[in-house]
């Protein structure tokens, strides 16, 4: 393994990961993938300092009418720094025997032969370090470079035809800060939750440019937090000033008193490379022999929907299976892998796809005519809401969404099952009819309600629910 920086012992940021300084989400699929390859990661992850919390219960959401209702669901997930999570990852190789690691090589180009026809085949790489040039003679060459990576480049000079691209960037802009959480006996009793989620306004009105952010209180090892805001085509705040005021003005109050309540321990950190990105060798006729790209050397997508971990892990599942089933790295061997990557891409593209689209300012090869757009930016939100309302009441809805969300079942594969539909319009109809059980909607200006919901019958009217703080530890 060829890495450009040197590799720091514990969880630190490093040049090479500039997005280590936001949240990172390692969906269910992400975690089994590691999980395979690196047996025990996730314990390890846990005792290094990760959490593992179910949302739904440990997190308090604000959704387009208020909070929503705490209850137990399907989903749970382990929330930690990326560095973390690099760190443990990097003791796991360190285990194995079979593996090099070399520090402070930077890969300056391929070494390859016969470049764009049938017997063409990537044979190396080219590295430069601090002592000179050199080159690693290797059947296989992964591409994990990221966003950043030269290799299409290098295929090009060698003869190969660039990839086809697609591409859609909607203009995503996220910033974060880091704060140490206050002593556990010095937070307020109604702090029940880890994590905190106020997604956008859907108030076509006046209103602050704050209440268009997608924001989030994010918990990490070591009693800290991150404090991300991200939003669609709006300049967001990059320095101290404008941060803290801006976190002020996020719509439910409690994100900006959270805040306030932790103790600021870095700087601001903001991102702009953000747009989807997929390189699609699987489209080329004479792929090259010998080389995989995986992760965002592939297929880099919008960071708000936590797929690049996840994507990647996938990926070097499907390479796994392959060499154990396989004698020749030989044409057929790098189709087949293609054909089975694109499949797995497709998942976390589609969902990708399906907010991205919805934007005027959208720009890239993605983008579609203004009429689908319209139907985007109306529908979206109205079956966000009524999938999210219709899970407080059916699991079956709760848990396909969960699988949906976390890359274990396709947007196509909900689009097209009649049971779930069938759920979200029983909901529909007993919310017309008064007839729904769990509350929701609680006042985004006060706290969260405690009340966890699970098993919950309607002990109590609707008119008491919505009153919040009346049923805290009910």
């Amino acid at each position: 393994m060829l890495e450009r920086d040197q590799l720091p012992p514990d969880a630190e940021h490093r040049r090479g990961v500039p997005q280590s300084k936001h949240p990172h989400f390692l969906l269910n699929s992400g975690r089994r993938a590691i999980g395979e390859i690196f047996p025990g990661f996730e314990e390890a992850l846990i005792a290094a300092g990760g959490m593992r919390l179910m949302p739904s219960m440990d997190a308090a959401y604000c959704e387009n009418d208020g909070w929503a209702p705490r209850k137990s669901g399907s989903m749970t997930m382990v929330y930690s720094s990326r560095v973390l999570i690099e760190r443990v990852l990097r003791d796991k190789v360190r285990e194995l025997p079979a593996i090099e690691i070399r520090e402070g090589v930077t890969v300056t180009g391929l070494r390859s032969s016969g470049g764009g026809t049938a017997r063409g085949r990537v044979e190396g790489v080219e590295y430069r370090t601090a002592d000179g040039d050199g080159h690693l003679a290797a059947d296989l060459v992964v591409d994990a470079l990221g966003r950043g990576s030269s290799v299409v480049d290098w295929l090009r000079a060698a003869g190969w035809r660039a990839p086809p691209e697609k591409t859609l960037d909607a203009k995503v802009t996220y910033t974060s800060r880091w704060y140490d959480l206050p002593p556990a006996d010095r937070r307020p009793e109604t702090w029940w939750w880890k994590h905190l989620v106020v997604t956008p306004t859907q108030d076509t009105g006046d209103h602050p440019a704050e209440h268009e952010f997608l924001s989030n209180f994010f918990p990490i090892e070591g009693g800290r937090a991150i404090v991300c805001m991200g939003s669609w085509g709006i300049e967001m705040p990059r320095r101290t000033e404008a941060f803290e005021a801006a976190v002020d003005r996020v719509r439910a109050t409690l994100f900006g008193r959270a805040a306030r309540a932790c103790t600021p321990t870095s700087e601001v950190h903001l991102t702009r490379s953000t747009g989807n990105k997929w390189r699609r060798f699987d489209l080329l006729d004479v792929p090259p022999v010998g080389l995989v790209c995986v992760g965002d050397s592939i297929c880099a997508f919008n960071p708000f929907y936590a797929q690049g971990m996840s994507s990647a892990a996938r990926s070097a599942l499907i390479l796994d299976a392959m060499l154990r089933g396989r004698d020749a790295l030989d044409l057929a061997f790098f189709r087949e892998f293609l054909a089975r990557q694109k499949t797995s891409l497709d998942v976390p593209w589609m969902l990708a796809m399906a907010r991205d689209q919805a934007y005027d300012f959208a720009t890239g090869t993605e983008t579609v005519p203004a009429w689908r757009r319209r139907i985007a930016a109306r529908l979206s939100w109205p079956i966000f809401n009524a999938i999210t309302a219709a899970s407080r009441e059916d699991a079956y809805v709760e848990r396909t969404f969960a699988e949906v969300f976390n890359l274990d079942r396709s947007l196509k594969e909900m689009a097209t099952d009649p049971r779930f539909w069938f759920g979200i319009a029983r909901y529909k109809l007993r919310q017309r009819l008064g007839r729904t059980v769990v509350p929701g909607g609680f006042d985004d200006r006060q706290d969260p309600p405690g009340t966890d919901f699970t098993g919950y019958t309607g002990a109590a009217s609707a008119r008491t629910a919505h009153r919040g703080d009346d049923l805290v530890g009910a």
